[in-house]
């Protein structure tokens, strides 16, 4: 004998001598001991499992014994792989699921020819042939099968009709008929044993329900009975048998995942947990590892209440497995790196325990023992040295699991607040105002007024019991939250703003209630920006990103967002309106963390503008590709089409309102003209439509070749022969900001060399001075005023004279310059002017940090919700250098009163 087959043939004694179900097999079967040592070297596979059911034969007389047997070989070749140390909990989870769909797809093909023998084929009423699909529930659908565990099952079939034989029976029948058989020869206790315990309890309406459902019925129940435990169960849904599964998954995946972030889940399964846990209670079953405080059972849920959270927008999480949910969720910061640790560590422990306790005497059990005999088998399996130190890591886990769990499921509203009783009494004002005074409100009456109008309207009285419960619980935290921020009335206001808006959404409610940071994070933000505040108003899913710290820190990676979301896009096509919801959706996120930094102080207007210009990018590459697939005189499969970004967004100073200026052009044959024009109004279209996500960016594409009046979309050469032959200088102008943004990279350097062989083309000075300054003024007429304050943007010495001589710099020395034709920015274009000497260096350095200080100020009017106008004092230093370089190239401004 070899020394490996001599060291199997010992981790095969020491097995035995630990599970005494494993000794009885060896004893009354003569032929598993000589299996197992040829076996033991290496995992089963499909392969092997099948292999020995081909050689025991399955037709109907021998089925039974059959599965028996290789249940026998498979659960005893994994215990003694497990006890050895040679397989992992992935191993043995996944040989034992492997076991139950080898066991049911072969017992589902000989039982389903016997029944076709007999009835013939069951057919849809247009003739198809139908077929059972056996569905694994619970861990069997997540491969994650103990080892004496029974299987979860649900039995569904496409579509009603009757079978074709000469003895006609329903397909209700036939399928019903099949899966009683399927069920008695898996379940079925025969001298050979069982293959699993069946439980059918999860099919709709369990044991009062029909054993089988067609799709039809199915998805009715679904939608009219489906109640949130059930939603919990059929994440890990899993068909075994049956190839009509995508069709199931259709039915089901909305009905768990639903569209949008589901907080309520969270109630959902706390309540669902509470009664698992009064049930343990109950039957003093304390010591139970999988049920009990700290066992299996809260990871699993801490795990899978995050998919039905998020599921349905992030379908990375769609995925069955408890360990590799758990790792999704630290990789998206949903849970600490830490949590993930000690969560993924007492679960793969308490389960390898879990198995010990079923090895012992092959019983569905997750007691620990009470007598010293199963002690000492299952401390020398566990490889500790006695019970005590055993139970020391046991309870170690147990208490790790336990503080995750109640921080995840932990219901913060349970306890009293000491606000309750003035927000239970808000229609009296009178009694309000003296204790928002007190929590240093600067108008206590006026937030006391608008307290009692919330309390008193029709939208909060007629609220569902469930709802009015979640903003009860939640309004004096929002009362103390805004409290504590620097202007409590104006953070109160905007707060209430936000919650009327969101008051029937009870999910949104959810998530405050359930995430007090997340209020409080709310609080900061609304407080500090008013355009802030409209804007979460406006898209309250994004509330959601305030949980996440990561989003504060994390500067943003548009190479990860465009591979995910493109990923994300493919998955839904060929469906326009879900694609379009997830590019506003995801572009909302990114702008709302963009946002969250800002505020924080940590980005420049400068940085901020790079990062909005470069996400409209992005958004424009994956919008080009998805449209032009819903062309369908499209004669190509990528388009010969590029998307020319003017004015902020070419410039890269895109604000988070900003709209898109967007010119359009093609290369490919003339008469191919119609079907871009069609690309480029459902671009537009895609872009600037209002869907139930809202708006993606509001377009301008009236900077085409002759405006308005002109094509939607125009050839490069036409493109080329305008510029150069018909363009207004102000068109000019606009082209110096203009760059390619998305599309076909070939059109986009065509464009470049346009761009710069016009801004190049040799121009009298006098003449351009002179056509600049009448467009000035004629801009300046457009926005005259009569304001006091001095406005940021139109006003002389304003942001618009900087652009103006930055453009006059770039058309009237390019051609002698070239490098004041790249597409650098105006501070940088100005410092260029001053280094060549058109200007004096000094002064184009000051009118650069003149322009950087009124994006500054802008950018916080805008912020605030308020006009881009400032008391003129606050801007005399900036405007002094931007006035004098005007006056030294163009003479006096128009006279805007400033």
């Amino acid at each position: 004998m070899s020394v490996d087959s001599a060291q199997l043939a010992d981790d095969l004694r020491r097995a035995a001598s630990i599970s005494r179900f494993l000794a009885r097999m060896l004893d009354s079967r003569p032929w598993l001991a000589d299996r197992l040592l040829a076996s033991l070297a290496q995992p089963l596979d499909r392969d092997a499992m099948e292999a020995f059911l081909d050689e025991r034969g399955t037709d109907e007389p021998r089925l039974r014994a059959s599965l028996r047997h290789l249940r026998t070989w498979v659960i005893c070749h994994v215990m003694v792989r497990d006890l050895a140390g040679r397989a992992d909990l992935a191993e043995v989870t996944g040989a034992m699921s492997l076991l139950a769909e080898v066991a049911i797809r072969r017992a589902e093909e000989v039982l389903r020819a016997g029944l076709v023998a007999r009835y013939g084929a069951p057919l849809s009423q247009t003739g198809w042939e139908q077929e059972l699909l056996v569905v694994g529930m619970g861990k069997l659908g997540g491969r994650e099968l103990n080892v004496s565990s029974d299987i979860d099952l649900i039995f569904i079939y496409p579509e009603d009709g009757n079978t074709g034989g000469n003895k006609v029976i329903s397909n209700f029948e036939f399928f019903e008929r099949l899966g009683k058989q399927l069920i008695q020869a898996l379940a079925e206790v025969t001298e050979h044993g069982q293959v699993f315990r069946v439980d059918m309890r999860l099919r709709p309406n369990g044991d009062s329900g029909p054993l089988v459902c067609s799709f039809d019925m199915l998805e009715n129940y679904f939608i009219t009975q489906g109640r949130e435990w059930e939603r919990y169960a059929w994440i890990k849904a899993r068909v075994l048998a049956g190839e009509r599964y995508h069709e199931l998954e259709q039915i089901a995946r909305p009905f768990v995942f639903r569209k949008y972030l589901d907080y309520g889940s969270i109630n959902a399964m706390r309540a669902l947990h509470a009664q698992i846990r009064r049930e343990v209670a109950r039957r003093d079953r304390v010591h139970n590892i999988k049920l009990g405080p700290g066992g299996i059972r809260e990871i699993e849920f801490a795990a899978q209440v995050f998919q039905l959270i998020r599921g349905g927008r992030e379908l990375e999480l769609q995925v069955r497995p408890t360990l590799k949910v758990l790792a999704l969720l630290g990789e998206r910061g949903i849970l600490a790196p830490r949590v993930v640790a000690e969560l993924a560590e007492a679960y793969d422990f308490l389960r390898r325990l879990e198995h010990r306790l079923q090895y012992l005497d092959d019983a569905q059990t997750h007691d620990l023992p009470t007598n010293d005999e199963d002690r000492g088998r299952i401390v020398r399996a566990m490889n500790f040295p006695d019970w005590s130190a055993l139970m020391e890591v046991v309870d170690r886990h147990r208490t790790a699991v336990s503080r995750h769990f109640d921080h995840v499921f932990g219901d913060p509203s349970e306890e009293a607040h000491t606000l309750d009783s003035m927000w239970a009494s808000a229609g009296d004002v009178e009694h309000a105002a003296p204790i928002l005074e007190r929590l240093g409100y600067a108008d206590p009456a006026a937030a006391a007024r608008r307290l009692a109008a919330l309390h008193s309207s029709t939208r909060y009285q007629q609220l569902p019991n469930h709802i009015r419960s979640r903003l009860d619980a939640l309004m004096p935290r929002v009362v103390e939250v805004a409290a504590a921020t620097p202007g409590p009335d104006d953070t109160l206001s905007r707060c209430l703003d936000l919650i009327e808006a969101i008051s029937r959404r009870g999910a949104y409610l959810a998530l405050l209630q359930q995430y007090p940071q997340a209020l409080r994070r709310v609080a900061d933000l609304v407080g500090a920006s008013r355009w802030a505040a409209q804007y979460l108003t406006r898209h309250p899913i994004l509330l959601d990103e305030l949980l996440d710290d990561r989003n504060l820190h994390t500067a943003p990676d548009w190479d990860g967002l465009r591979a995910r979301l493109r990923e994300t896009l493919e998955s839904f096509e060929p469906d326009m309106e879900r694609q379009m919801d997830v590019m506003r959706e995801q572009h909302h996120a990114q702008v709302f963390r963009l946002l969250t930094q800002d505020i924080a102080g940590l980005l420049t207007v400068e940085k901020l503008a790079d990062h909005l210009s470069a996400l409209a990018d992005l958004m424009l590459e994956l919008a080009v590709p998805l449209v032009w697939r819903k062309i369908k005189t499209r004669h190509r499969d990528a388009p010969k089409f590029a998307v020319i970004a003017y004015g902020k967004l070419g410039g890269k100073e895109l604000g988070y309102a900003s709209d898109l200026d967007l010119v359009f052009l093609f290369d490919d044959a003339p008469e191919t003209g119609e079907v871009y024009a069609r690309l480029a109004q459902r671009l537009n279209t895609w872009l600037s439509s209002q869907t139930a996500a809202g708006i993606l960016f509001e377009t301008d594409l009236r900077l085409r070749p002759n405006g308005d009046a002109g094509l939607l979309v125009t050839s490069v050469e036409s493109f080329r022969q305008y510029q150069l032959e018909s363009a207004w200088v102000w068109e000019h102008q606009a082209l110096t900001r203009a760059r390619f943004a998305a599309g076909d990279a070939a059109i986009g350097a065509a464009f470049d060399d346009i761009r710069c062989d016009v801004l190049r083309l040799p121009r009298d000075l006098a003449t351009l001075r002179a056509d600049v300054l009448a467009m000035r003024r004629k801009m300046s007429d457009a926005h005259a005023g009569k304001s006091p304050l001095f406005d940021l943007k139109h006003d002389a010495g304003g942001l618009v004279d900087v652009e103006f001589l930055v453009q006059y710099f770039v058309l009237g020395h390019a051609h002698e310059n070239p490098q004041l034709t790249g597409n650098l920015g105006n501070i940088a274009l100005l410092r260029i002017a001053g280094e060549i000497g058109l200007i004096p260096a000094d002064l184009a350095a000051r009118c650069g940090d003149s322009y950087r200080l009124l994006r500054r100020l802008q950018h916080r009017q805008r912020l605030n919700g308020q006009p881009s106008r400032v008391a003129p004092e606050e801007v005399g230093a900036a405007r002094a250098p931007v006035k004098a370089l005007w006056a030294s190239i163009f003479g006096d401004a128009p006279d805007d009163g400033n």
